[in-house]
């Protein structure tokens, strides 16, 4: 299954709802691009929803931290919402689970965000 992305904005804060994989050549491409727009567009409280996303490569993991410090450096802030099990262990292992902000409640995502 390829990468699909769409994004809401929900209180303030944009919730990109991802589906598919993220991997060398397929969504980690589109999720670098769809993060950027969103901050040339002043979007700078962003919640990754990964609950439909199954698999993440090397490559895909780099993505992720690569747009995470691009948020943090343009004063942003980039939260992860509902892991599922494949890959919060894969974020366990990497010890990149203390790296993210991560939340499985979205209405408790999006309050966590400093006003």
């Amino acid at each position: 299954m390829s990468f699909k992305a769409v994004s809401r904005e929900v209180g303030g804060v944009t919730v990109i709802d991802m589906v598919g994989r993220i991997t060398l050549g397929e969504g980690g491409d589109l999720l670098r691009e769809l993060i950027e727009e969103k901050m040339r567009s002043g979007r700078k409280k962003i919640i990754m929803n990964l609950a439909e996303i199954n698999y993440i490569d090397s490559t895909g993991l780099g993505e992720l931290v690569s747009v995470y410090r691009q948020m943090k450096t343009q004063g942003g802030e980039l939260k992860l919402l509902n892991l599922n099990k494949k890959v919060s262990d894969l974020l366990q292992i990497t010890k990149l689970y203390a790296v993210f902000d991560i939340h499985n409640d979205e209405a408790q995502a999006v309050a966590s965000f400093r006003p």
